[in-house]
């Protein structure tokens, strides 16, 4: 059984430049290993807390040098020199060493680290890929590549609320590898750009995922504007390339209403808002279409939408396992949007998978707006057998650097992209 020797940890910078964590694990065996952890900007209410300094005078107290100090001398204290039978040994021990519902003493962002560190060290002393490793976890034999949905146009939160929703997304939908996909998003990508510099006189400004921002004035006119990008880019728009859409709805509801594109609506009229952007445009899944804590409206929302598109859980759900059975129950939705960050533990983050796996849904492994350049959540999302990879526009090193992994794991498996979406289903 693999034995900590030792546990340290650093604050680092993000792709917003704001403070995160990497923490390096050292096994008595010789196997050293890191990994870097997120930090979202739109996030649920049930996430697992990031615990960061407030310190008004540092980072607009946003530094982490609490949680680093938490894994270089308590955790480091209390690990080192045991060992752990497997991943789900260790982090049971960092949740019992927190002692806290939502982590929120040592820090989401302190625990995540130590719980990949120790991953990764685990994979390089066994000698195998993160991800066949990963797959372990889940008694699970990796033999496809998810399928990308790649960030086209931001707004929301990850730009400048120039529209309500906060991505519209495109899905390759012909490609069966990932070189082919990337390709395909490239062809778009700088079609689009072209698109809205001639249109709106804007240039290359990216936002927090890469995505571009143009200043359209609703967000049929930000879809639209994909379509055509599609077109000029010599894509079959329902055919070749599909869309998806984060709508990140609990950043624009109050008072029992969503204020989208200059109206007022209650649940059922966004509802109907949804349905009407479904059939009218290829859009294959829906992201957070109602609000996080509008549970009551969810199933209606599932039923509308189930045969056209998916309807994906993220605030809503926050790879919560309480909230995933709550969800499966009411049959709210078909797909777990998961991000390891939202819950803590890599273990946890299982359990969440194989709710939703069971339950039939899809799962789409997802990174975050703030991201770093380590690339170990490709590596969950082959051995997890993600159905969807999340993981931003093809523009910024830290998404990039995902993408590539990706391609280094195709190159070395040859294995297909998974096949979805469907468009004979449409």
């Amino acid at each position: 059984m693999p034995i900590i020797e030792r546990l340290t940890a650093a604050e680092i910078l993000d792709s917003r430049g704001r403070p995160t964590i990497s923490a390096t694990c050292s096994l008595a065996g010789g196997a050293l290993a890191s990994a870097s952890v997120p930090s979202g900007a739109s996030t649920g209410a049930a996430e697992a807390l990031e615990l960061r300094d407030r310190d008004p005078q540092r980072y607009g107290g946003l530094g982490c040098r609490k949680a680093v100090a938490h894994v270089a001398d308590e955790i480091h204290r209390t690990l080192a020199g045991a060992n752990f039978a497997d991943q789900a040994e260790l982090d049971r021990a960092l949740i019992e060493l927190d002692g806290t519902p939502n982590k929120s003493r040592l820090g989401a962002n302190a625990i995540l680290a130590v719980s990949v560190a120790f991953a990764r060290a685990r994979a390089e002393e066994l000698g195998m890929p993160l991800y066949q490793h990963l797959a372990g976890m889940l008694g699970r034999t990796p033999d496809v590549l998810p399928r990308l949905t790649i960030n086209l146009f931001s707004g929301g939160m990850h730009a400048g609320r120039q529209v309500a929703i906060q991505d519209v997304l495109i899905v390759p939908a012909r490609p069966t590898t990932i070189d082919e996909s990337l390709a395909m998003a490239y062809d778009v990508y700088q079609a689009a750009a072209a698109l809205i510099l001639k249109r709106y006189g804007m240039r290359l400004l990216t936002a927090d995922e890469g995505g571009l921002a143009p200043p359209c004035e609703s967000t049929e006119e930000l879809i639209e504007t994909a379509m055509v990008a599609i077109k000029t880019a010599g894509y079959r728009p329902g055919s070749d390339v599909m869309l998806a859409i984060d709508v990140a709805a609990s950043h624009f509801y109050a008072n029992r209403q969503y204020h989208l594109d200059g109206a007022a609506l209650d649940s059922a009229g966004m509802i109907a808002r949804l349905v009407r952007w479904v059939e009218r445009y290829p859009i294959v899944s829906v992201e957070d279409g109602l609000a996080e804590d509008d549970w009551e409206w969810w199933p209606t929302l599932r039923q509308a939408l189930q045969k056209r598109a998916l309807v994906v859980g993220d605030d809503l759900l926050c790879t919560n396992p309480p909230r995933i059975r709550r969800a499966i129950e009411i049959q709210a939705c078909n797909a777990l949007l998961l991000k390891p960050n939202q819950i803590g533990t890599l273990t946890e983050a299982a359990e969440a998978w194989r709710l939703a796996s069971d339950a039939g849904w899809q799962v789409t492994i997802s990174v975050r707006s703030g991201e770093t350049e380590d690339n170990w959540t490709a590596d969950l999302a082959v051995g997890w057998r993600g159905d969807q990879f999340k993981a931003g526009s093809i523009a910024q090193s830290e998404r990039l650097a995902k993408y590539n992994r990706l391609l280094a794991i195709e190159a070395e498996t040859r294995w297909p992209v998974v096949r979805w979406p469907n468009p004979l289903e449409r």
